[in-house]
């Protein structure tokens, strides 16, 4: 624990909203943008706007597309935003003294 430094936990994962997104992401690889905002029940601004952040930051991809005449939105965790991730995990689970080291 006497190496870990709180500061380097990345900020734009760390924000509630963008840490559920990149969890799920994690996991499920990709996701429309309406099962993202369904599973962690927040607006359509709201997503836009965290989404928004992680995309400038390169760990999310978005693609905007039709399936039929309906628009879509598809989010994907890219493999920068997966590397990130891991890095904010193994960060948290240092802070709490459970490295796997």
């Amino acid at each position: 624990m006497a190496d870990f430094d709180y500061r380097t936990i990345d900020d734009v994962i760390h924000s509630r909203v963008r840490l559920a997104i990149m969890s799920y992401l994690a996991s499920a690889r990709a996701a429309e943008f309406t099962e993202l905002k369904k599973v962690l029940k927040v607006s359509d601004g709201n997503l836009s706007t965290h989404l928004k952040k992680l995309e400038d930051h390169g760990y999310v991809k978005t693609e905007k597309g039709f399936v039929g005449r309906k628009p879509q939105t598809m989010v994907e965790i890219t493999e920068d935003g997966s590397k990130a991730f891991k890095t904010y995990v193994d960060g948290i689970a240092a802070m709490l003294g459970q490295t796997n080291n």
